[in-house]
C-alpha cells in the first residue's frame, strides 16, 4: 500500500489532525506497520488516549477500503501532499493541507490565481466592487479563489462563473455537506465548471473552528489575497494575515470612512496593503505569470492577447484602442493608417504620439507604427 493511501486514512479518523498526522510521519509510522499498532504505541507518539483507542480499533485495510468506496459514491477525488499535481504554492506554507478532496478541474490549482475576501453582508458598494474586480481579474486570465460563503465570497465566485473565467471555492465542511445551504445550486455549478475544494473528509459538517483552517488554503493557494470590503473584526482580516505569513501579496479595497464595513479594509491600507482602485492595480503584479488568454471585449467578441495588451488596453481611450488594434495587425506606414482609420493627419498623428508616449505603440524608420 503506498504512503499517500496510508495518509488517507489517517486523515479519515475523526479526530485526527494536521499535528496528529505529523506525529504520524515522524514516528516512522505512515507504513503498513500503522496496522499493528496496539493503543500504547499510538500513545508513545503522543496521541492522547482517547484517540489512540479508537485508532487501534478501527484502523484497518477494510476500513480505508469502505472510505474510499464512500468518497468514490460521492463523485469526490483527492490530491495529497505527496502527488504531483498538489499544489506548489499551498506546498510552501506552514501547514499545507496533506490532502484535497475535489470536485471539478483540478489543473486550475496550477495556474495563477488571487483571492477575493469581504464581509457575508455588504454594501451595494461592496457588491458593485466584487463583481468587477472579478470580473477583470478573469478576463486577464487569473483564478478567482474564495470560500463560498454568502455575501462578497459568493459575488466574486458568480463574477467569474460568469466571465467564462477559473474559479476555486475553499469550503470548511466536507464536499457533501454545502454550507451555506443557500449556495448549494453555486457549489454545484463551480463544481462543474471550476473546482471546489476542502481538507476535510465527506460527513464533516460546518463548525466555526473550521473556517479559520479554511481562511489558510485560501490565502496559500493564491499569489495574493484582496480584502473587498470588511469590517474591522471581518474573518477576511484572518485571511489577509495568513497571506502575510505566507509571503504574499494583500490588497485592499477602500470604501467610505463613515462605514463600518470599510474599516477592515481602510486598517489593512494603513498597515500597508495595496490599495486597489481597479482590477489593473492587482493585475500589473502578475503580468509575468500570465500567459496569452482570450480577453473578452465589450461587444461579446474575443481576440488572443497578451496579459500586457490587456494592461495597455485598459489604459487607452477609445480612439487609442482602435488604432492599437489596427496595429495589431500591422506593422503599417502611416499613409496605410490613414485610409485604415479614415481620420485626418492631424489627429492621426495627436492619437499616434499619445499611444508612443503610453509605450504601447513605437515608431520605425520610414514612418512605419507597430505595437510593443
Amino acid at each position: 500500500m503506498e504512503e499517500k493511501d496510508l495518509l488517507f486514512g489517517f486523515n479519515e479518523v475523526e479526530g485526527i489532525g494536521w499535528k496528529s498526522i505529523d506525529k504520524i510521519r515522524r514516528a516512522g509510522l505512515m507504513s503498513e506497520r500503522a496496522f499493528c499498532c496496539s493503543a500504547k504505541d499510538w500513545e508513545t507518539i503522543g496521541l492522547n488516549g482517547k484517540l489512540s483507542n479508537y485508532l487501534a480499533s478501527i484502523y484497518t485495510l477494510e476500513w480505508i477500503a469502505k472510505r474510499r468506496l464512500l468518497m468514490e459514491e460521492c463523485a469526490v477525488k483527492m490530491v495529497t501532499v505527496f502527488d504531483a499535481a498538489y499544489p506548489v504554492l499551498l506546498k510552501e506554507t506552514a501547514q499545507p493541507p496533506w490532502i484535497l478532496y475535489y470536485r471539478g478541474r483540478l489543473e486550475l490549482l496550477s495556474t495563477p490565481s488571487v483571492a477575493m475576501v469581504g464581509t457575508r453582508m455588504p454594501t451595494a458598494y461592496g457588491r458593485k466592487v466584487g463583481e468587477i474586480l472579478a470580473e477583470e481579474l478573469s478576463a486577464a486570465g487569473l483564478t478567482v479563489v474564495s470560500g463560498l460563503a454568502r455575501g462578497i465570497d459568493s459575488i466574486c465566485h458568480e463574477a467569474a462563473l460568469r466571465s467564462g473565467g477559473g474559479t476555486i471555492a475553499v469550503v470548511a465542511t466536507g464536499l457533501d455537506k454545502v454550507y451555506p445551504t443557500e449556495n448549494i445550486e453555486l457549489e454545484r455549478r463551480i463544481s462543474q465548471d471550476g473546482l471546489v475544494v476542502t481538507e476535510y473528509p465527506l460527513r464533516t459538517k460546518s463548525h466555526p473552528g473550521l473556517f479559520p483552517q479554511r481562511n489558510r488554503i485560501i490565502a496559500g493557494l493564491s499569489r495574493g489575497t484582496v480584502v473587498v470590503e470588511a469590517d474591522s473584526r471581518s474573518g477576511s482580516l484572518i485571511t489577509a494575515d495568513a497571506a502575510l505569513e505566507a509571503g504574499r501579496d494583500v490588497f485592499a479595497v477602500p470604501g467610505p470612512i463613515t462605514s463600518p464595513k470599510s474599516r477592515g479594509a481602510l486598517e489593512l491600507i494603513k498597515q500597508g496593503a495595496k490599495l486597489v482602485t481597479s482590477g489593473l492595480d492587482i493585475i500589473e503584479e502578475y503580468t509575468s505569470y500570465l500567459p496569452k488568454n482570450v480577453i473578452k471585449t465589450g461587444n461579446n467578441s474575443t481576440t488572443e492577447q497578451t496579459a500586457d495588451d490587456f494592461m495597455i488596453e485598459k489604459k487607452l481611450t477609445n480612439e487609442e484602442s482602435h488604432l492599437y488594434h489596427i496595429l495589431h495587425q500591422g506593422p503599417f506606414m502611416l499613409d496605410d493608417l490613414l485610409v485604415r482609420t479614415g481620420w485626418d493627419f492631424g489627429h492621426l498623428h495627436s492619437v499616434l504620439l499619445s499611444l508612443i508616449i503610453k509605450k504601447a505603440v513605437t515608431q520605425l524608420p520610414g514612418a512605419i507604427y507597430k505595437v510593443i
